[in-house]
């Protein structure tokens, strides 16, 4: 487990009001989806990393998976185990860093959904590496020819939004493709100044991303959720949706 950052700090204090982002309201549509693609047998065991609150970990353990969620935050790992209670089923909550997990088995499939670890990054994080790390070690918990789905930002919406203003007070590097500022963000707990390290790629280079930690991709998505889809990306769409396996 890594020291405290900033996206920790965040989580921690936001986990009470989590669930009542308008985003969250998906979740029964956006499992039918996910088990659509991914094919599973039943009882199938899946791998959620950057499960926060576990609401999608805690539907797909009432469906029959055997589900482990991992997260940095212990608050949201806290509002995951009281809504697992109340759903009263089991899942294995994990608190790890993504970038340190190290899974003691293997899985049949992997998640990682609505940015609960690739991407975000800390002040003084590496952002290739860090990336990469969090694809290596789903890649290494993944049986051989396990299916993987994640959901991460958009490049190309983002370069859509920004102006070169952004690039000459050094709120975005073009080259790096790394936002990095303090924003103020509207949350359901009141207004918040948030730093944020986002680091954004292009849908075409996750392929190369994907293929050098052995997961090979087969569909590039939109990926926004709520909007989930077999369905080409919408340009200014916050999120895009890769389907990848594990090479044998």
């Amino acid at each position: 487990m890594t020291s405290s950052n900033q996206w920790q700090d965040f989580f921690d204090s936001h986990a009470p009001y989590y669930m009542q982002n308008r985003f969250t309201k998906n979740t029964l549509a956006e499992v039918d989806f996910l088990l659509e693609v991914l094919e599973l047998a039943s009882g199938a065991s899946i791998l959620d990393i950057g499960c926060g609150t576990g609401r999608h970990a805690i539907e797909l353990a009432k469906r029959g998976y055997k589900v482990t969620g991992v997260d940095i935050s212990a608050g949201m790992l806290v509002e995951a185990e009281k809504a697992a209670r109340e759903a009263n089923v089991t899942v294995e909550w994990i608190r790890s860093d993504a970038t340190q997990f190290q899974a003691t088995r293997q899985f049949d499939a992997a998640i990682c959904l609505c940015e609960g670890a690739f991407g975000l990054l800390s002040t003084n994080e590496d952002p290739v590496e860090h990336d990469k790390a969090i694809l290596r070690n789903i890649s290494t918990a993944l049986k051989p020819g396990g299916p993987f789905l994640l959901t991460t930002f958009n490049g190309i919406a983002k370069l859509r939004q920004l102006t070169q203003e952004d690039v000459e007070q050094r709120n975005f590097d073009p080259v790096t493709m790394i936002e990095e500022s303090d924003q103020e963000m509207d949350l359901p707990e009141g207004k918040k100044i948030v730093h944020v390290k986002e680091h954004y790629y292009m849908p075409s280079e996750f392929t190369l991303l994907f293929q050098q930690e052995g997961l090979v991709v087969e569909h590039v998505w939109g990926g926004t959720a709520g909007k989930w889809g077999r369905r080409r990306i919408n340009l200014d769409e916050i999120e895009v949706m890769l389907v990848a396996r594990k090479t044998s």
